[in-house]
């Protein structure tokens, strides 16, 4: 059972920056991927940035050169550093953590969302 609390988002002027935080009930060395999503309005949720246990990173080309992906596994948190943001970057934001279980096979869990409003 893995339960993630995000926080660290809200309103900020375009060119400004979020750091968004994932903390995780469990530690995230047992969580195979973690992966911040986001769902602008009127739009698909998609994919922003997502990392291994192995620490390896990807990203949205959307957002590649400006979001950073990171993990302290000491403190159990993912974050999501957003630089030079635009309004198009407004978003619902979710923490995701997928966990391939020996017997249930892949297990997904997903933090509640947090709301980024980006200004013009």
């Amino acid at each position: 059972q893995v339960q993630l609390v995000e926080s660290g988002g809200g309103l900020v002027q375009a060119g400004g920056s979020l750091r968004l935080s994932c903390a995780a009930s469990r530690s995230i060395l047992s969580i195979n991927v973690m992966d911040w999503y986001r769902q602008i309005s009127g739009k698909q949720r998609e994919l922003v940035a997502t990392i291994t246990s192995g620490g390896s990173t990807n990203y949205a080309d959307s957002v590649k050169g400006r979001f950073t992906i990171s993990r302290d596994n000491a403190k159990g948190t993912v974050y999501l550093q957003m630089n030079s943001l635009k309004p198009e970057d407004t978003a619902v934001y979710y923490c995701h953590a997928e966990i391939w279980a020996p017997i249930a096979g892949t297990i997904d869990y997903w933090g509640k969302g947090t709301l980024d409003t980006v200004s013009s």
